[in-house]
């Protein structure tokens, strides 16, 4: 069996981030990616979808991300080139493509099983992200709903909707970015459970994570940073807006099989269903170790499982550090991470 000291599980920019890391200590490791090829979740952004901040504040560690050869901030594409070259600059150990089914315990290592063959290590970073799972609310009805119905998660392109009648349903920035580019080709609903908050319009990512940062570093009884909204206002969005084509409803409150029941009883047809509602960490790979809990969440103290000592998650939310599903967080949870991982290996056992 393949074994060496760290394993990452998931090829994204926190596994890209920590490898830069790794390598710099000399630390023995691989990364194993379900990809069929370099960027994550990158690879299935939206066309549009761009970035919050610029390109230099949207870096992984070691190599700024290059500026943009057009006006704006960087795009999908921008990201999945920079994350393929960054592979190659640093020649990091990616085995792809490689689908981790099962994390479980074997003696004084922890053995990884993949469509590829089993693996070990003696400590295992979790890095896949929440992109394999996308929620969509038990909506009653939602069964029964013969039109379209895609989560933002395989959204594309605007194109496929045009002179449709859709509702955009969350009130968070890929609702907002999708709303924005489904408004002018097709007869749009942007449905969120409150009045959407939007960010100054001089306030981007930079600001964002700062913040993301405060807030993890409050102490008890202080309070929180933040709170003044929660939509970046990308040049499209504050188009949309000033357009007056982010104006919302309220959720209804079921489905049928041609459209949706308002809550005073009306009905509307409705062609397509685009729900920006979100995701959850994607960790069926480690329910063998019976550390994911009810929440979809695993236990952790600075990115270590508190029930299983070999295993370290990075890059699901703040509860895996401060910003770390952002690109410019992942290069500081990999910092502190690849710093304890460091010392572990070159003592005498992962476990102590």
């Amino acid at each position: 069996m393949e074994t060496h000291d760290v394993i990452i599980v998931g090829g994204g920019q926190m596994a890209l981030s920590l490898g830069y890391y790794l390598r710099r200590a000399k630390v023995d490791f691989l990364i194993l990616d379900a990809e069929d090829g370099p960027g994550g979740a990158w690879r299935h952004g939206w066309d549009s979808l761009r970035l919050f901040s610029p390109a230099g504040y949207s870096s992984l560690p070691g190599w700024l991300m290059p500026p943009t050869a057009h006006a704006g901030y960087p795009t999908r594409d921008d990201v999945l080139d920079y994350l393929t070259r960054y592979e190659s600059r640093y020649d990091l150990p990616i085995r792809r493509p490689v689908r981790v089914t099962a994390v479980r315990r074997m003696g004084k290592v922890l053995q990884i099983e993949t469509d590829a063959g089993d693996f070990a290590a003696r400590c295992v970073v979790s890095a896949t992200g929440t992109w394999s799972k996308p929620y969509i609310p038990d909506i009653p009805g939602r069964g029964e709903f013969t039109g379209t119905q895609v989560h933002s998660a395989d959204y594309v392109t605007p194109d496929a909707y045009a002179d449709q009648t859709v509702l955009v349903v969350g009130g968070g920035n890929s609702g907002a970015q999708i709303m924005a580019e489904i408004a002018p080709v097709a007869r749009a609903l942007w449905v969120t459970t409150s009045d959407p908050l939007f960010l100054p319009d001089d306030v981007d990512g930079r600001v964002l994570f700062e913040r993301a940062v405060a807030r993890m570093k409050a102490g008890p009884g202080e309070t929180p940073v933040g709170g003044i909204g929660d939509i970046v206002v990308v040049p499209p969005v504050r188009e949309a807006r000033d357009r007056g084509d982010l104006t919302t409803v309220r959720p209804f409150e079921r489905m049928t099989a041609t459209g949706v029941i308002w809550p005073d009883g009306s009905q509307m047809t409705v062609d397509a269903i685009i729900w920006c509602t979100g995701f959850r960490p994607a960790l069926d790979h480690l329910l063998p170790l019976d550390v994911v809990e009810d929440d979809g969440r695993v236990q952790v103290i600075d990115q270590r499982s508190i029930k299983e000592p070999q295993l370290w998650l990075a890059g699901y939310g703040d509860w895996t550090g401060a910003g770390s599903a952002t690109l410019m967080g992942a290069a500081r949870t990999a910092r502190d991470l690849a710093a304890q991982l460091s010392e572990i290996v070159a003592g005498p056992s992962a476990a102590s």
